[in-house]
């Protein structure tokens, strides 16, 4: 049977006694966008560098100042130090050296403070000092693993807390060293690793958290790279021997890398043309990390 259609009106129907009117959201607003720095003749970069005795450090170190920046080289002998500064007498830059145990009371607000003083201005920080100690899960004890946290993780933590400051002034970067090899398991190594892994997530956080500010925070990840760092775990010719095997045979690339490699990837995200990058975390492994 059919139905017959319903009558309709040119009036809208009556609103339910119980509907509520539409609310109506504001559009949340963008955050301030930071202009890009732009390359420019002013004054020199100021450049700060922990652990730039050796290895990776002396290489960022000796880089930066080719790049005509005046670098704070900070560790805790001053021999190294003063060897990684006077390889760049003939640069356009300059290194001083500044000898100090970054993870005592009170170390960062006074090499911060003696920058700020001497140059005026902070514009990169390196946080590249670190303590590697082996040893698998039940050889493990607080007093053993304190100097590896206090200088790999807490340090930087520290160091850039007191620095950003300075650096939103700038427009600065930080610059984290972590490991691939933490980005994968790592018997019998497994602090070293938890505190470079540590540091890729306040890479991370930091990025987001200081964008806002105008501080960029990136990090390079080294895999095997011919440095002292081994000289001082006390292995024996033939352990050492046998671990650089290993780490070529898993290193597609079947070599070692070098200091100046990892210190090139460092002064690239490091440099004003690099504004737009932050929050990465570069493997600089010869791909060890993908193989």
């Amino acid at each position: 049977m059919a139905h017959a259609p319903l009558e309709t009106t040119s009036s809208p129907p009556a609103p339910h006694p119980t509907s509520s009117p539409p609310v109506s959201h504001p559009a949340s607003s963008p955050p301030t966008p930071h202009p890009a720095p732009e390359p420019s003749d002013g004054p020199r970069r100021v450049v700060v560098i922990t652990g730039a005795g050796t290895g990776i450090g002396r290489a960022t170190a000796r880089a930066f100042a080719a790049q005509g920046a005046h670098v704070v080289a900070v560790g805790r002998r001053p021999e190294p130090l003063a060897e990684t500064a006077a390889a760049a007498a003939d640069a356009d830059g300059a290194i001083v050296p500044y000898p100090a145990d970054i993870t005592a009371d009170g170390a960062p607000e006074d090499l911060v403070g003696h920058v700020v003083d001497a140059y005026g201005r902070l514009d990169v920080l390196v946080n590249n000092a670190a303590v590697v100690g082996n040893g698998a899960l039940g050889s493990h004890t607080k007093e053993s693993m304190a100097p590896q946290l206090a200088t790999n993780l807490l340090a930087p933590v520290l160091l850039t807390q007191e620095a950003v400051p300075h650096l939103e002034r700038t427009g600065g970067v930080v610059v984290n060293l972590s490991t691939s090899v933490g980005q994968r398991g790592w018997p019998g190594n497994s602090v070293y690793a938890a505190t470079k892994t540590g540091l890729e997530l306040l890479t991370r956080s930091w990025a987001v958290e200081l964008a806002p500010r105008g501080v960029r925070v990136v990090a390079v990840a080294p895999g095997a790279i011919d440095t002292p760092i081994a000289d001082h775990q006390g292995w024996s010719p033939e352990h050492r021997a046998a671990l650089r095997a290993w780490q070529i045979e898993h290193t597609p690339m079947g070599r070692i890398g070098r200091a100046e490699e990892v210190a090139w990837a460092i002064t690239a995200l490091a440099a004003p043309h690099a504004a737009f990058v932050t929050g990465v975390v570069l493997p600089v492994d010869g791909g060890a990390v993908v193989g």
